[in-house]
């Protein structure tokens, strides 16, 4: 993993070591060109919202000028979620969509029925607490972080002293479980999950 103040530079040190193949998270950063591919990666219950850049929308840039850059539309959610993206969203867009759902890894774990107090600080935390919905869990609370926050030692004491209290299991997603103390880390599972396409070949066709 590399950590750069200027993808740019990252990339070039990432090839530099060796690397042949660069995945960035965000790749607003590089030079136009630069990326052999570029995914536009959008919740599919959120659509585009109101289709408009800020001030007056959510988007940070116009949706066509936006879309034209990239090789790939992926939406993300479930079969009733694409279906609504899709009659709100008709296109045509200027790249293919490639639909995906989150699934979560099978690691032998039996949730179902399992107590759980969930937090999440990624962009769409009740996507993630929807996923352990599915599983059968019963959610105490859903704990829903802004995207980053810090998980401060205040916040995590309140956490654990909710689980102690109802004899709930503390739960979070893979990206915040790393955020965690390393003592803290202990008290909680995180659940692992990927991405699923219903069809692969709209990516294939991009790889070289």
């Amino acid at each position: 993993t590399w950590i750069a103040a200027r993808p740019g530079e990252g990339v070039a040190a990432a090839a530099t070591s060796g690397a042949e193949v660069v995945v960035l998270d965000a790749g607003a950063g590089l030079p136009p060109h630069a990326a052999t591919v570029t995914i536009a990666v959008e919740d599919a219950a959120r659509g585009f919202g109101n289709g408009f850049a800020w001030p007056l929308g959510p988007l940070g840039e116009r949706l066509e000028k936006g879309l034209n850059r990239v090789d790939l539309l992926l939406t993300v959610g479930p079969p009733a979620a694409q279906e609504s993206f899709a009659r709100i969203w008709p296109g045509p867009f200027p790249c293919p969509t490639m639909p995906t759902a989150l699934a979560p890894l099978q690691t032998g774990m039996d949730w179902e029925g399992l107590d759980v107090i969930a937090f999440a600080g990624i962009g769409a935390p009740e996507r993630f607490f929807a996923t352990l919905r599915g599983l059968g869990v019963n959610l105490v609370r859903a704990q829903a972080l802004s995207d980053h926050q810090e998980l401060t030692p205040a916040l995590l004491a309140r956490l654990d002293a909710e689980a102690r209290r109802t004899g709930a299991q503390l739960v979070t997603t893979e990206k915040d479980a790393v955020r965690l103390p390393r003592d803290f880390r202990q008290n909680v599972i995180s659940l692992p999950v990927r991405l699923e396409p219903a069809d692969w070949s709209a990516l294939d066709a991009l790889l070289p």
